[in-house]
């Protein structure tokens, strides 16, 4: 088959060429995968989809396959996936995954599922990416500019990908994507009307290979937008303080200071925006339904997209008083025998928990571990020290938390998440706190942040629903 250039040969062509009458090889059968194989299939496109997973762990994506009369194989990766004009890759598949390179030495481009749905998106497209906050920040936004009036759908890492709701979208939608690095790698001509980085620290080196590759991924999100777009930078980030990211936006910054370059900043425990070269006093950060310096950080970013669409300072206020957050990040789960739990699944890398730990004002028992990401673990004994009274570990990255936070903290092992909340519970006092916030990827204990949060959850109910007295389990 005739190799094909990502960007001389596809982006020449219309965005309808480029689906419909293609053959369209998927790589993964998760959510996106799927739909963008049933995308594919809606726009008059020949897609074929091939996951590594056996057959029997994919069941529910074989019936939605099979419903659609959608081609597919399991269990392994053959030449037939790559029979193809282009490839579709999950997220999960880094560039150095063998069928990536493959495809790569054949001259097949090789897309992510939010590229290949921008090219077929008719609304303004909204983009958020960081290493930290961007859920919160993507769902915070939806709701600023859905409380406004404005048709606005929130998707991509956030829960529905981007290719399941792009058909659905009018002139007047706008589509609020959060977008991760990896998504982010394999972009062409994907191109938001306006875009924010919130932060970027040290992560996914596994996908990745280092730091700088993971930087760059990051942004990508600019280098396609014009000089109508609107890029929105974490003013107090030392990387995104300098000359990156290369792109003809108009930049504008938020900040948690009295930073008088940035377009939302905090003054006198406010946040303030400024709008047309006039601040203008939005609330007291006091009033913000959800708590912590780094949600002053996302408010702000939030405001300024949705400013970007008009949306007015009272909308804004109302939402910001009325917005608690999202599940499993800083989500408070509720209270037993005077300890509170609070679920921070979603901290999937030490700057995350490190975040946590800085939001906690009580003593707090935390449950950290997973899947390690090479980093150290030395930021959270920094911060912990001031609230931290016991740490308790799982999952394969312990024994190297424990290397570091051992020398710092008491710290216990236990071998499930039942047992640790258990654990956890039994050193708490009234008046404590349980965090989870892990620090650590899911994936040893659990398929994703989510099912481990749910199963803290659980953990937590059963022991209000079997330990009323707390003393009976703690002595």
């Amino acid at each position: 088959m005739r190799a094909l250039d990502a960007r001389d040969i596809e982006a020449a062509m219309t965005n309808s060429e480029r689906i419909a009458g293609r053959s369209i090889g998927v790589l993964g059968m998760a959510r996106s995968g799927c739909a963008v194989a049933r995308l594919a299939r809606q726009l008059g496109g020949e897609p074929f989809v091939s996951d590594a997973a056996s057959a029997s762990s994919l069941i529910e994506a074989t019936r939605v396959l099979d419903r659609d009369s959608i081609p597919y194989e399991t269990d392994g990766h053959t030449d037939r996936v790559l029979d193809v004009d282009y490839v579709v890759a999950s997220p999960a598949l880094p560039p150095h995954a063998p069928i990536i390179r493959n495809a790569q030495e054949r001259g097949l481009p090789v897309f992510s599922e939010v590229e290949f749905a921008s090219w077929v998106c008719p609304a303004p497209i909204v983009a958020l990416t960081g290493t930290n906050g961007k859920t919160t920040t993507t769902a915070l936004l939806g709701e600023l500019l859905l409380s406004a009036g404005h048709d606005a759908h929130v998707c991509g890492n956030i829960g529905l990908p981007f290719s399941s709701v792009v058909s659905k979208l009018r002139h007047d939608s706008i589509a609020v994507v959060e977008v991760s690095s990896f998504q982010l790698h394999f972009i062409a001509d994907f191109r938001p009307n306006a875009a924010a980085i919130l932060n970027i620290t040290d992560d996914h080196r596994e996908w990745h290979g280092d730091f700088t590759a993971y930087r760059d991924a990051k942004f990508r999100i600019a280098e396609n937008m014009t000089s109508s777009d609107l890029l929105v930078l974490n003013g107090d980030d030392p990387i995104l303080n300098g000359p990156d990211p290369v792109t003809n936006a108009q930049r504008t910054y938020f900040s948690t200071t009295n930073d008088k370059r940035a377009d939302a900043r905090i003054v006198d425990d406010s946040l303030e925006i400024v709008r047309d070269g006039v601040a203008n006093r939005l609330l007291p950060v006091a009033e913000m339904a959800l708590r912590g310096v780094h949600n002053w950080s996302n408010a702000a970013a939030a405001c300024l997209i949705s400013s970007h669409f008009n949306v007015e300072f009272q909308s804004q206020a109302a939402t910001l008083r009325s917005f608690s957050g999202v599940p499993h990040r800083l989500e408070a789960v509720g209270q037993v025998a005077g300890v509170t739990f609070i679920n921070d699944s979603k901290a999937t890398n030490v700057e995350s928990a490190v975040t946590a730990l800085r939001a906690m004002s009580q003593p707090t028992v935390l449950i950290a571990g997973g899947r390690g990401k090479g980093a150290s673990y030395q930021p959270m004994v920094d911060v912990g020290r001031e609230v931290v009274t016991h740490v308790v570990l799982i999952g394969e990255a312990r024994e190297a938390m424990f290397a570091e936070l051992g020398r710092a903290f008491a710290v216990q092992f236990a071998d499930s998440l039942d047992a640790a909340v258990a654990l956890a519970f039994s050193l708490a006092n009234p008046g404590n706190v349980v965090l989870l916030s892990p620090a650590c990827a899911s994936f040893d204990m659990f398929d994703n942040f989510e099912a481990r949060g749910d199963a803290f959850k659980r953990a937590v109910n059963g022991l209000h629903n079997g330990q009323e007295d707390h003393q009976s389990l703690s002595r």
